[in-house]
């Protein structure tokens, strides 16, 4: 007699299989009592162990990095950057030469080899002076006789005193109005690098302290205004100051381009005479006295 409450069994069905949970690891006490630890706690330690090709071996990805590792790359990176941008200024020095035209580069060159030559005879000079107050019989009259010449010197350098020798005449016509202050500035300034040791411009000695300014249609030099044209009285080396002022870009070229017309005129004599009071400190006192 079949129970009518049974339900018929499905053929379709299939009985999956149950799934049977896996044991548990087994505890394993830690030392000291720290309590159970596992065996995936255990591994732990042996996989710090390992170096980085033997856990991507193993799969285990991303390797541990150390401190000192970190530090090292750190370092290297530096040094590498250093050592790059070494290179690339170098290579921008190097290709500012290489871009320059062969008569740049002779000028570059005969410019350094006169101011060696400068530099030379400065040194020359100071030798011959301590070897005469060596051997001079009477040191206190040698002494003497070397710091008239050096107070000389100085007054020149300061505009006091007249000074005369070789140099050249520079003469800046501007009929358009158009030289500034700042382009006189430039030709000072590349004269006094030329080796100038006196420089006069219309009837006003130029001295350490000297300033320009622009002033109406002309230039104010140290507050006295001049006007065009402007005539440069320089003493020095005509073979150092002319090629000076002649460079590609340099002032020559620059005024020229604002249409005005410069002559240079070496001479074996050039006087400067416009000369500078000599102005007392009003509270620098010799610390001799």
């Amino acid at each position: 007699m079949s129970n009518q409450d049974e339900t018929p069994e499905n053929p379709l069905r299939k009985e999956l299989p149950e799934e049977v949970p896996a044991a548990p690891e087994p505890a394993v006490a830690a030392p000291g009592g720290a309590g159970p630890e596992t065996a995936a706690g255990r591994a732990e330690p042996a996989e710090r162990s390992l170096t980085g090709r033997q856990r991507l071996a193993q799969g285990l990805w991303p390797p541990r990095v150390t401190r000192a590792q970190l530090i090292v790359a750190l370092l290297l990176f530096g040094l590498g950057f250093g050592l790059a941008v070494q290179v690339a200024s170098h290579s921008d020095g190097d290709s500012a030469l290489r871009g320059a035209r062969q008569e740049d580069l002779v000028r570059i060159l005969d410019e350094l080899d006169d101011r060696t030559e400068r530099l030379e005879d400065e040194k020359q000079g100071l030798e011959k002076q301590r070897d005469e107050l060596r051997n001079s019989s009477n040191q206190a009259a040698e002494a003497r006789k070397q710091t008239v010449e050096k107070e000389r010197q100085l007054g020149i350098l300061a505009g006091t005193v007249a000074a005369q020798g070789p140099g050249i005449t520079m003469t800046i016509d501007d009929s358009k109005g158009t030289v500034e202050a700042d382009m006189l500035l430039d030709a000072i300034q590349e004269l006094r690098a030329a080796g100038a040791e006196a420089i006069q411009v219309n009837g006003v000695r130029v001295v350490a302290g000297t300033y320009l300014t622009d002033s109406g249609n002309g230039v104010g030099v140290d507050g006295n205004k001049i006007n065009a044209p402007y005539r440069f009285k320089v003493i020095g080396k005509p073979q150092d100051l002319e090629p000076a002022l002649n460079i590609p870009g340099g002032v020559v070229q620059t005024l020229e381009k604002e249409q005005a017309t410069v002559t240079v005129e070496r001479s074996d004599k050039i006087i400067v005479d416009a000369l500078r009071p000599a102005k007392q400190p009003d509270y620098a006192r010799s610390s001799s006295q």
